[in-house]
């Protein structure tokens, strides 16, 4: 009985961090950074811009790790992720395109 909870446990242990998982919001936010990075470098985001949109990929990042922090990110936790990342996406485009330049 107890080597079947011992194993039960241990199986548990592996798959959840598994399931909280979130290697698309990931790339995402890896995306969104260089998006950032390269509208600083060619100057279609001045300074307030760019902190802006830094301090909202920071929330999103804080949100995603507050999702995972029970071991299991749900559809809605990931939907709800995924909505931010869309927003931000959007924010990034229309600062880049806007008619501020540095």
């Amino acid at each position: 009985m107890f080597r079947k909870l011992a194993i039960a446990a241990v199986l548990t242990a592996v798959t959840l961090p598994a399931m909280a998982d979130t290697p698309r919001l990931d790339a995402r936010e890896q995306n969104q950074r260089e998006r950032i990075a390269q509208g600083i470098r060619s100057g279609e985001l001045t300074r307030p811009e760019a902190r802006r949109l830094a301090r909202g990929e920071v929330r999103l990042h804080r949100h995603e790790r507050i999702a995972k922090s029970d071991g299991v990110v749900t559809r809605r936790e990931r939907y709800r992720l995924e909505q931010h990342a869309d927003r931000m996406s959007a924010r990034i485009f229309r600062q880049k395109h806007d008619r501020h330049d540095r």
